[in-house]
């Protein structure tokens, strides 16, 4: 057995005691103060092990960035590991759905994603120490507040950061009870279609309006069709309203449209389909405004590099690892568009992220952690 693989086993009550804590600190995007009261629980845990660093996220809360201190004398080149402190589940969530241990799992709102990567990752980290693993890289770990609503104002931290790194490792959960590794994912985005159209009475005088809900109708069968699923291009139009009363013909109606793209090469020309919208009733006017929030992360060189180093280290294990692609989007993505080698998919083994089957595999936790330590050990 590895080390660093018999230090988790030995650690691993001290793992979940740590996923327990933070996993009990509830932190939804929306609600900064809890994010902060979040971050400022991991940072005490960081303490005598990084130097730490806290950024304003403006509405969102703050962002989190720190250095390890690790053995090794020289340090060139940096690390990035990305995570992040946001979870979809609206505060006070812990009451019907209590954290848990039980068929062999964790339960829990953002047990899976992904504060049990976050915990990990300081696992794995302290295995280094507590081994004297020699380390030749600085390691970074960068936690954003605002993930899942599109990093609004992490990104530019995100980038910064990862523009000194020769590697990045994110810590959103595998994919699947196999706990795939993630070397592609969709680019997302989206656009709002808005019609304007002119109001008239629908029994006194019909004739005289122009129903927006009727012209927006005719868009979405224009829009539907942008779709190509042989290029991995998907667009939905997922929220549609319009309209005031029964009675009245539309002025205004709206739909908001999911795009996901496979290729970076895809965007510009999506984009120019939405803005060639044009009415098919000339009283009316369309308006689109959204684009792309995250670029793909398409399988690179230096991705298939970064996941045949990890599938090695994962055999010496005893795991076989595999890849996969998936059509959500992480900050992976944002540094993948960078041209950094990024892995993503390195947290916790489990299933249920955004419902209330959310749970990780026990049996799972040390190899992630001894992969994790093995691959910053390694220095990529």
């Amino acid at each position: 057995m590895s080390p660093c693989l018999r230090h988790a086993k030995q650690k691993q009550a001290d793992i979940v005691a740590l996923i327990r804590e933070l996993v009990e600190c509830e932190s939804p995007t929306d609600n900064a103060a809890a994010v902060n009261r979040w971050v400022d629980l991991l940072a005490s845990k960081l303490e005598g092990r990084a130097k730490i660093k806290t950024f304003s996220g403006g509405r969102f809360g703050r962002h989190l960035r720190c250095e390890f201190t690790l053995p090794g004398r020289k340090k060139e080149g940096q690390i990035l590991a990305l995570g992040h402190s946001d979870t979809v589940w609206p505060l006070g969530t812990l009451a019907s759905m209590p954290f848990r241990h039980a068929k062999g799992r964790l339960w829990g709102p953002g047990v899976l994603d992904m504060k049990a990567g976050v915990a990990y990752f300081l696992f794995a980290m302290q295995a280094l120490v507590d081994l004297d693993v020699p380390v030749r890289r600085r390691v970074v770990l960068q936690v954003n507040s605002d993930e899942e609503v599109g990093s609004e104002t992490s990104r530019p931290l995100t980038e910064e950061a990862a523009k000194q790194s020769l590697a990045v490792l994110v810590l959103e959960p595998g994919a699947g009870l196999d706990g795939r590794l993630k070397t592609a994912r969709k680019g997302v985005g989206g656009y709002t279609v808005t019609v304007h159209g002119r109001a008239s009475h629908a029994g006194v005088d019909f004739e005289a309006g122009a129903s927006a809900i009727i012209e927006l109708a005719r868009q979405i069968a224009r829009i539907e069709r942008f779709t190509n699923l042989k290029r991995g291009l998907t667009v939905n139009p997922g929220i549609v309203s319009g309209g005031t009363r029964t009675n009245v013909v539309a002025a205004l109606a709206q739909a908001e449209v999911d795009i996901r793209i496979a290729r970076a090469a895809d965007a510009a020309p999506l984009d120019r389909k939405f803005h060639a919208l044009r009415p098919v009733d000339k009283r009316c006017h369309i308006e689109v405004t959204g684009g792309l929030n995250r670029p793909p992360m398409e399988r690179t060189a230096g991705s298939r590099r970064l996941f045949g180093i990890a599938k090695d280290l994962a055999r010496e294990i005893g795991v076989a690892l595999e890849e996969s692609s998936t059509g959500g989007g992480s900050d992976g993505n944002f540094t993948a568009a960078l041209g950094i080698p990024t892995l993503d998919g390195l947290g916790a083994v489990g299933v249920g992220a955004h419902a209330t089957t959310e749970s990780i595999l026990v049996n799972r936790i040390p190899d992630r952690v001894a992969l994790l330590a093995a691959l910053v050990s390694q220095g990529l």
